[in-house]
């Protein structure tokens, strides 16, 4: 029972930083658990699911909080930069959270906090994109192992 909870304590690790700017990646220690029957793969979704979306909600929290220093001469970001990014998100607004779960989709998830989303709206979207990417991740896992 321990080594469940410590392999889902890691689960949750790695899907919290894969969704975050950190250079993290989920999927392999995903597939390794699923593969090895670490825990019941409806729990193995889950807590990576749950741990991808609050490293987006770090991220949106993270928007928010840059959006304030964005006149600072250290702000990693040009004011054209953040402009043209910004037009991006109103443009498509935010249906672009729905591939928060792709590469480069953090930066969504960033602009989403700097436009002041709002938080539902937000949190609704990004779960749906991130637990989806999980369960076809899960289906693909098993079809490539053999299993159903």
């Amino acid at each position: 029972m321990l080594s469940e909870a410590a392999a889902l304590g890691g689960l949750f690790l790695a899907a919290f930083g894969a969704a975050t700017i950190l250079p993290f990646q989920s999927e392999v220690v995903f597939v390794g658990m699923q593969l090895g029957q670490a825990a019941p793969l409806p729990l193995i979704v889950l807590v990576a699911s749950v741990g991808n979306v609050l490293g987006a909600v770090a991220n949106y929290l993270l928007g928010i909080w840059l959006e304030h220093y964005r006149h600072r001469r250290w702000f990693p970001v040009t004011q054209a930069q953040l402009d043209k990014a910004k037009r991006v998100y109103a443009r498509w607004g935010v249906w672009t959270l729905l591939f928060s779960w792709a590469p480069l989709g953090d930066a969504f998830t960033v602009v989403a906090g700097v436009m002041r989303t709002h938080w539902l709206v937000f949190l609704i979207l990004v779960t749906l994109a991130k637990t989806g990417r999980y369960v076809a991740l899960a289906w693909a896992t098993a079809l490539a192992s053999g299993g159903s």
